[in-house]
């Protein structure tokens, strides 16, 4: 660091990351999107189409594709709900009820979404580490035990139905990707 850069001095160089702070041990250079797609480089991993890298890799991409996903559709559904059950052919009125029906579904379902997929990741890489391998079986278990903690608060005959269908959907996910891809 030197006291006695400017910015404009800072921007008209090359760029060199050593220059940011010497003490970052940058000198050999950026190298972290160099990603290794060998499975054999983490434990735990899955190369292909699909890759996988870690549980907290998996856990922050799929918790925000899904919420994102569940944000879209649920506003896509707030979007058809809210023309049909507009009270009145004006505008104003239309779009008012068109905006309050995708603020109430989209937040709704994508909130919904996030936490399923949040609680299925998480269960999903402890069964993995627990067994000690990641298969299909982990995304079942994960699927089954996903479904029953949400749906915990209805009853019993809710939370078994919740974790039944969630099951079967993390097992047409997971044995349908180690098929296709």
């Amino acid at each position: 660091f030197n006291p006695e850069d400017t910015v404009s001095s800072f921007l008209n160089t090359a760029y060199d990351p050593t220059r940011l702070h010497p003490l970052a041990g940058l000198g050999g250079g950026l190298n972290y999107l160099n990603l290794d797609d060998d499975p054999a480089v983490l434990s735990g991993t899955q190369a292909g189409f699909l890759p996988s890298r870690s549980w907290s890799d998996d856990l922050t991409y799929g918790t925000g594709l899904t919420y994102i996903s569940g944000l879209s559709v649920g506003g896509a559904y707030g979007f058809y709900e809210g023309l049909r059950s507009s009270p009145s052919p004006a505008l104003k009125i239309r779009l008012n009820t068109v905006l309050n029906s995708m603020t109430r579904r989209g937040p709704f379902i994508g909130n919904s979404a996030g936490v399923l997929a949040l609680m299925y990741n998480g269960i999903n890489g402890a069964v993995g580490r627990a067994r000690g391998h990641h298969d299909p079986m982990n995304s079942v278990a994960a699927g089954a035990l996903t479904g029953a903690i949400f749906k915990s608060t209805a009853g019993l005959r809710a939370a078994g139905s919740a974790g039944g269908v969630c099951a079967v959907l993390a097992g047409i996910w997971a044995f349908g990707k180690e098929a296709l891809f």
